[in-house]
């Protein structure tokens, strides 16, 4: 039976973008909310909404219970958990399925998988993919440690096993801080995820971090849709991408893009999901999957003209790929800007009322946002309000474009990252695109 009715696992601008696309495909859209997001816009917009708990996320959009209550209240055929919250929940995937909705998502055993770090690190090995030197598995023993750090060569990171955002990391200089920066990593990861396991890698000292879109139909087939440079990062978290990435040649593209969607091919892997490398010196390094749709995934729906979300739906409902990889055609430059309610350069978060709001336009350049005139934002939730993307003939012309859709836009009432944005495009080393996954936090500490 094709998907009639989608109900929605998420909010803010992915759950409207969503529901665009679902409304685009003739498919009705059921949102979820909590009582923070009643006035949400992609909540007025969709056919039905249901109210899943108050504001703490704990208690609504990852309230595994409510959500399938209100698939089946709703009648809905399919559920699209867009990126964070339960999107990466294998145990939330297999509920779904077992009560007979479409998992709009990688097979449930997928998500497992990569979820785990060392676990996704033997796969990734297994399927071919190039490795940073470092442990096979979880470190525990100190002996043994340190035999992996000097085989790998110092300096190594320790990195926390679950998780993410910069949390259970530890730089290690030399044998004799070994010990003690395990024990403080795993002290950190159980706090932070509820699991001390940790692995040992080898630091990259300058690297930058390029990310590729990949597409598998379950079946065995695979694609890939280039990639992403999102090597401007704060604290672990990106604030500009772009594609493609100013350093990757088109020779260098295809070897790696085969690569990874052959790796994607041989496992039987099901809709989008995401490869990244840490690239350094002309090599790449696998570090995760994100098995996922990516917020940046716009720069590269703009360099292809493919519908990831769209492309999402369809194979989560049976049917093929709508693409080969020879139809893949890469064209022109696209950049997005993160814009967040947050002061641009304390980063101290600002939600509150929005007094008046205009989205910057003009050709080749899209906002998406669940923003108007009126709305009042959360304090609950992440500080992102809005994507501005704008493609270019060139990066140049990109440049420029993303430079006057910045003057365009108008977020009245709070503060925003948009003056960082601005700043950060005059700055030399972005515009020769010279730069490290480094280079952000240090310009912002000569800045500021």
């Amino acid at each position: 039976m094709p998907i009639k009715r989608l109900l929605i696992a998420n909010r803010g601008e992915i759950a409207l973008r969503i529901h665009r696309a679902a409304h685009e495909m003739g498919i009705e859209t059921v949102a979820v909310h909590s009582t923070a997001d009643a006035d949400a816009m992609h909540v007025r917009l969709a056919d039905h909404a249901v109210c899943i708990g108050p504001p703490a996320a704990k208690d609504s959009y990852l309230n595994m219970a409510a959500i399938i209550s209100a698939a089946e209240i709703t009648h809905a055929d399919a559920i699209h958990p867009g990126y964070g919250f339960l999107s990466e929940n294998a145990k939330f995937a297999d509920i779904v399925e077992a009560h007979d909705i479409t998992w709009i998502g990688p097979k449930p055993e997928h998500i497992r998988t990569m979820g785990d770090k060392i676990e996704a690190k033997r796969t990734a090995g297994a399927l071919g993919l190039p490795l940073v030197p470092g442990s096979d598995g979880a470190v525990s023993d100190i002996k043994e440690a340190k035999e992996i750090a000097e085989a790998a060569g110092y300096p190594v990171i320790i990195k926390a096993a679950s998780g993410g955002g910069g949390r259970g990391m530890k730089v290690c200089n030399g044998p004799e801080e070994l010990e003690t920066l395990i024990q403080q990593a795993g002290s950190e990861a159980k706090a932070a995820f509820g699991d001390a396991t940790v692995y040992i890698e080898k630091y990259l000292g300058n690297p930058r971090h390029i990310e590729f879109q990949i597409f598998g139909d379950g079946n065995g087939n695979a694609i890939h849709l280039g990639e992403r440079d999102c090597s401007l990062q704060r604290r672990h978290q990106k604030v500009l991408e772009e594609a493609p990435s100013p350093v990757i040649s088109a020779a260098e593209r295809d070897r790696m893009g085969g690569v990874v969607s052959k790796a994607m091919a041989d496992m039987g892997y099901r809709g989008a999901g995401t490869i990244e490398f840490l690239w350094e010196n002309g090599e790449f390094y696998f570090i995760e999957m994100n098995t996922r749709l990516q917020v940046e995934h716009p720069v590269t729906e703009a360099i292809t003209g493919v519908d990831l979300v769209r492309e999402q739906i369809r194979i989560a409902d049976g049917k093929p790929l709508s693409v080969k990889q020879e139809d893949i055609v890469f064209s022109g430059h696209a950049i997005e800007c993160r814009i967040n309610a947050e002061d641009p350069f304390t980063f101290v978060p600002s939600p509150g009322l929005v007094t008046n709001y205009h989205a910057a336009g003009g050709m080749h350049v899209r906002v998406d946002s669940g923003l108007y005139a009126g709305y009042r934002i959360p304090p609950y939730y992440d500080s992102m309000i809005a994507k501005l993307i704008v493609y270019g003939r060139t990066r140049e012309g990109c440049i420029m474009r993303l430079k006057r859709a910045l003057e365009e836009m108008v977020i009245g009432g709070v503060k925003t990252s948009i003056p960082l944005h601005q700043k950060l495009l005059t700055d030399a080393k972005f515009l020769d695109g010279d730069y490290s996954i480094k280079y952000l936090e240090q310009w912002l500490s000569e800045e500021t």
